[in-house]
């Protein structure tokens, strides 16, 4: 009888491992919600400890419906208090969260952008379909209709509508920044397919933080191969993202152009992708975009990683938040 339940495990075991084995080859999903348990797992934690640096006096509308078709597309809103019960508008900041475009929310930047609506400013969460469910370029595109929901809303929401910015964080950064050249040069507009929905003298400017901006710079056999497999075949629908034509067009780097947005970029100086940053930094400003950058020398000590500006219990952490609250008020008039 023991004989016979040890046989059955061990085939029980067999059957399971080699289901596993067959789900990754044949669907990115197993990988996937492998990968966004571990990240939103940590974005949960970097959350809870952003707030207690949460000052008081900043208000909220949550969970405005952007596209009411569209179950993912939910935005919120947040700003000083003071404003409330006023038609006054601010300097906007809509912001894109990261999370590799297989993770993430709005949640977890949430209290980073209470504290930077305290600086005077009305700042945005915005969500997006996250891969492999919805794969490229439906972020670009839900972001684009975000910001148009949010000019037909703007007096409601205390949103100055001529004063917008755009932000991001990892893969939101991407985001953010492919949104910002659809807005910036009509014929890649006309190539994405997408009408931008905000003029670009509207747009005052961008904020960068630890991005992707040139797949080229990938390594896919390296240490992250796995991730970086997982990520294109969940965001493009292929596993060679190298060869993917489309790669001409999701590079942000390729793409920036002189018309581009002035620009606030930082990375860590342990972050893996911070020659991402570095390229895009010296390429805009090459072009004749204004740059502001935030970088440190190789040996800061201690290293600053990936998405190091949400540690706000580090002096990097504290420089990058007054940077950006700075390049915002600078560009604001």
């Amino acid at each position: 009888m023991l004989k016979k339940a040890l046989l059955w495990m061990i085939g029980a075991v067999i059957v399971v491992v080699v289901v596993s084995y067959v789900a990754f080859k044949v669907s990115p999903w197993p990988s996937a919600l492998f990968f966004r348990h571990i990240f939103d797992k940590g974005g949960i934690a970097m959350a809870k400890a952003m707030e207690k640096h949460v000052p008081a006096g900043v208000a909220a509308q949550l969970n405005e419906h952007y596209v009411p078709t569209d179950g993912d597309a939910f935005l919120d809103v947040f700003y000083p208090s003071t404003i409330g019960n006023t038609k006054r508008t601010l300097p906007t900041i809509a912001w894109v969260h990261g999370g590799g475009f297989i993770s993430g929310s709005k949640d977890q930047i949430a209290s980073y952008l209470e504290i930077l609506a305290a600086n005077g400013f009305t700042t945005v969460g915005v969500n997006y379909s996250l891969a492999p469910g919805e794969k490229y370029p439906t972020p670009v595109r839900q972001v684009n209709a975000a910001l148009a929901y949010l000019v037909t809303n703007a007096q409601r929401l205390h949103i100055d509508d001529t004063r917008l910015f755009l932000a991001g964080d990892s893969a939101g950064a991407q985001i953010a920044a492919q949104v910002a050249t659809v807005i910036s040069l009509p014929p890649y507009a006309q190539d994405m397919g997408i009408a931008p929905s905000i003029s670009r003298e509207h747009l005052r400017g961008v904020i960068l933080y630890c991005g992707i901006y040139e797949p080229r710079l990938l390594n896919a056999s390296g240490a992250f191969g796995a991730f970086l497999n997982t990520v294109s075949w969940s965001y493009f629908g292929t596993k060679d993202f190298q060869s993917d034509p489309r790669m001409a067009q999701f590079s942000v780097i390729r793409n920036v152009s002189a018309q581009f947005p002035p620009m606030f970029i930082s990375a860590g100086n342990s972050d893996p992708l911070g020659k991402h940053s570095h390229l895009l930094a010296t390429t805009a400003a090459s072009r004749g975009v204004p740059v502001d950058s935030l970088f440190f020398p190789a040996d800061y000590a201690p290293p600053l990683s990936h998405e190091y500006q949400f540690d706000l219990d580090t002096a990097a952490g504290q420089t990058a938040l007054d940077r950006s609250a700075k390049f915002l008020a600078a560009r604001s008039h």
